[in-house]
């Protein structure tokens, strides 16, 4: 008889999710997620101060597509981001491709210490009141942006970034 009143009560809990979830605007299964808004917009040419105090300018603005890594050394999931991100470079090349840090609300010896301790070398700014980071229009870190060489923003991940997704976005830029 328990068993019986046990799944009972998982049969009734998951019919009130599913509706509940429908009442609001959410989906119970087959949903999508919309791209990020960027997706298909032409980014603005800028320059910002490089961690290492040198003036750097977005690498679109001189035809490279570019993949953007939005990161901070505080940020715990960049943390685990990061590891994976070396082994991935150590490993694969990027043919044609820019890669370009920005990191959010840190400061730079922080950030270099951090890729340095991930082994993970790439020209990055400093993005100290996150004035870059606000023209991506996003709400957390780490993120990964795919930039054509005209500016144009082909793809998006937001939140950390898997090996398998930065290679087909490294391939789509390079293609």
């Amino acid at each position: 008889m328990m068993f019986v009143s046990i799944g009972l009560g998982v049969v009734i809990a998951v019919a009130l999710i599913g509706v509940v979830s429908l009442l609001t605007g959410g989906t119970v299964k087959g949903g999508t997620t919309p791209p990020p808004v960027l997706v298909g917009k032409t980014l603005a040419r800028w320059s910002q101060s490089g961690l290492n105090g040198t003036t750097v300018a977005a690498p679109w603005d001189t035809g490279h597509p570019t993949v953007v890594v939005i990161f901070a050394s505080w940020c715990g999931p960049c943390r685990t981001e990061f590891p994976e991100l070396s082994k991935y470079l150590a490993t694969h090349g990027l043919g044609k491709v820019s890669l370009l840090g920005v990191d959010v609300q840190d400061t730079p010896a922080k950030a270099s210490a951090f890729l340095q301790r991930n082994h993970v070398a790439m020209t990055s700014i400093s993005d100290p009141h996150a004035s870059v980071y606000g023209r991506f229009l996003l709400s957390g870190i780490p993120d990964t942006i795919f930039v054509s060489a005209k500016g144009v923003v082909q793809n998006m991940t937001i939140g950390a970034i898997s090996p398998a997704k930065c290679a087909a976005g490294v391939a789509a830029l390079n293609a």
